[in-house]
């Protein structure tokens, strides 16, 4: 008489295969890589809208001449290492509450081969008496 083995249960085999890794890899790389591309663009937005209340909230900012005010715009984005931000992009308004400022700018960084990812900044501030 022959014994019977018992018979053995299949396990279907759960996980990602090679191929699938290998692609979630890609992705998240590719992830990786546009936000050190994009980040560096909002921290020195950030560092242009940190310069720009520093001005405002200075007393007798309003009273200041369209020079002086640029120079003290271009010596703050100068320490906190802006380098898209030109003398071109700050205008000062004369209004009757007093004197606004407003810089906007645009920002191209290469991605990959001709792919370029542009970004717009545009902010106005009103200085104080």
């Amino acid at each position: 008489m022959y014994l019977r083995k018992p018979a053995m249960k299949i396990k279907k085999q759960s996980g990602m295969s090679l191929i699938g890794f290998i692609f979630v890899l890609a992705m998240v790389i590719f992830i990786s890589y546009l936000g050190m591309r994009i980040v560096p663009m909002y921290m020195e937005y950030y560092s242009v809208v940190n310069a720009m209340d520093g001005v405002a909230a200075e007393r007798g900012s309003a009273n200041l001449s369209p020079y002086d005010v640029r120079v003290k715009i271009l010596n703050r984005l100068y320490v906190s290492y802006s380098e898209n931000v030109k003398e071109s992009h700050i205008k000062l308004n004369r209004t009757i509450g007093g004197m606004n400022l407003r810089i906007a700018y645009e920002v191209r960084t290469p991605v990959m081969g001709n792919l370029d990812v542009v970004a717009k900044f545009d902010r106005t501030v009103q200085l104080s008496n």
